[in-house]
Parts: structure tokens; sequence; C-alpha cells
């Protein structure tokens, strides 16, 4: 088993995600070759969503991208055909409380390995969107800073990272109207901040990223990008 850390590859922006590292594994005999992304770091509520994606080599859905270059729509229609044409796919969360009990590195890196784990058909490498490559993984690991915009195995899992949690959060809305996760997802907008100062906060919301955490000097700073 060999771990491997790449530096940024993804320097133009014009230049779009590539099957040419899968191929690299193919050729010398290493498959199935996953593909590993996350969404949901940020946010002050909701869970953080792991990808693994199997991609059919002979078979790549077009339009392949980081999900963050997409529009909404676009992501959602690439899901279904993600979901359609990939041999395995897999979705793994660290909730809230994962996150408050450990810290966010850990929770994702977590929900990282429980994705692979849940692949029906076990890579023999996976491909990781960042720095960081989570501890109990049983195959070779490579991780790649910017990789959903040089891999197109790991633009596949960062837009059903995505699309499964932007759903989730739409859903968690009808139980927590007063919230609006609906719109922002629950990052950290303006708006969800007034709705967490006049409601206080749910049970999803992660209680050691600031605002919400007692001391701000030790909290997570959140984001309030909504990509």
């Amino acid at each position: 088993m060999t771990w491997h850390r790449e530096r940024d590859v993804a320097g133009d922006d014009s230049v779009k995600p590539s099957f040419e590292l899968e191929h690299r594994f193919l050729a010398r005999g290493m498959w199935p070759v996953a593909g590993i992304d996350e969404a949901g770091r940020g946010p002050l509520a909701g869970p953080v969503a792991a990808a693994a994606v199997v991609l059919d080599p002979i078979d790549i859905p077009p339009g392949l991208d980081d999900s963050k270059a997409l529009t909404a729509a676009e992501r959602e229609a690439l899901f279904d055909v993600i979901l359609a044409k990939a041999l395995s796919v897999s979705i793994a969360f660290a909730s809230a409380a994962d996150i408050d009990a450990t810290d966010i590195r850990k929770a994702t890196l977590a929900a990282m390995c429980r994705a692979v784990a849940a692949l029906a058909l076990p890579p023999a490498v996976v491909l990781i969107d960042g720095r960081d490559i989570p501890h109990g993984l049983r195959c070779e690991a490579q991780a790649i800073v910017k990789g959903d915009a040089s891999s197109q195995s790991i633009a596949a899992a960062s837009i059903v990272a995505k699309v499964t949690r932007d759903r989730l959060m739409t859903r968690l809305a009808l139980a927590y109207p007063a919230y609006g996760f609906e719109a922002h997802k629950g990052y950290g907008t303006p708006a969800h901040a007034q709705r967490i100062s006049r409601h206080g906060p749910c049970p999803y919301h992660r209680m050691t990223f600031a605002p919400l955490a007692p001391s701000h000097g030790a909290a997570v700073c959140a984001e309030t990008a909504t990509a």
C-alpha cells in the first residue's frame, strides 16, 4: 500500500478534468480507480457529504467538471448521468455531532474512508481531492490539490457529494423552516446568521463553529460561500 501527495495540478482554469491519471494506473494493472471528494466542510449547519465514484473508462459522462464550476442545474443533470454510468458510487456523511466531537478535518477524513469502504467495487487506488489521505484505507491512495479540476473521477465525486448534500439541506429546511436552509444550504450567510440570532441553533448546527461556539477564539470560522 502506497500513499502519495501531489502538488497543485490545476493552474489553468480553462483546462477541464481528464482521465489521464486514471489511465496511468490502468496501464500499470491497477484497477478499479475511485475518485473521492466532499461537500460541506465550511457551513455552520448540516453534515459533510463524502462521495466515492468509480467511473467506467469506456463510458465516461461528458461535461464532468469541478462542482463549483457548474450551475445547480448542470450539477443535477450530471448527477443522474453519473449514477447511471458509473461502475460504483457511494456516499457517507459526517454529522454535525461527529464534527463537534472531533474536528472538521478528522470527521471529513473518516467520512471519506467510510465512502470508500461502502463501494460495491473495492478500488485498487483512490484519488482524493485535497492534501490529506484518510487513515484506514486498504489500497493505494493519492491526494491531489484541486483534484476535482484535474481528475474526472474526483470531479464526478465532487458533483455527487454536492448534489446529495444540497438535496439533504433542502429536505432539512422542511423540518426547520426558520433557518432558510433551502437557500444557503447551511453556509454562514448574513441571512443565516440573523436566523440563528433570532431563533437560536437547531440540532443540525455545528456548535464548535463561530459564531455558535462559546469562545470564538477557539472556534472554526464558517465559510460564507454557497458553492
